[in-house]
């Protein structure tokens, strides 16, 4: 099986390092892209204005809504709105359990909406269990060529 790559959009870098610690205990061994803010991660995936990226795709975004610079809302309603990215798998991974946070992600196109559990064995399971789901078991829409 191919090694598919994560990226995690989190500007927090103990919910980063806790993440990080979560997929580890699980063994899960995919390459990490770390955005540490919107603005990052959008550059990443579709390139400055006025120039293309080179960058290869992630198979899985986790991102977070609360950053500087430009929010996760924001950053995945560009990630719908762009012909390269808007097939990419997003899943929201936040603290936030504000209703309107969890209707807005929807209507933007999260795929899923995960709230990140204070307690580190249940967030490692729920890391564990994202990554099965998302990474092994959906199956992903290929481009000709690719």
């Amino acid at each position: 099986m191919e090694n598919k790559t994560i990226m995690i959009v989190e500007d927090n870098q103990d919910d980063l390092d806790l993440t990080m610690r979560a997929l580890k205990k699980h063994h899960v061994l995919n390459e990490i892209i770390v955005a540490r803010d919107g603005a990052e991660a959008l550059e990443y995936l579709i390139g400055r204005e006025g120039k293309d990226p080179r960058n290869v795709l992630p198979e899985l975004i986790l991102l977070d809504l609360k950053m500087p610079k430009i929010d996760g809302l924001e950053v995945l309603r560009r990630i719908r709105a762009h012909g390269r990215t808007k097939h990419l798998p997003v899943v929201i991974l936040t603290s936030s359990d504000e209703e309107n946070d969890i209707v807005e992600s929807y209507e933007h196109g999260a795929n899923s909406y995960v709230r990140k559990p204070v307690d580190f064995e249940r967030f490692v399971e729920a890391a564990n269990q994202l990554s099965l789901y998302w990474l092994v078991l959906n199956e992903f829409p290929h481009k000709k060529g690719s």
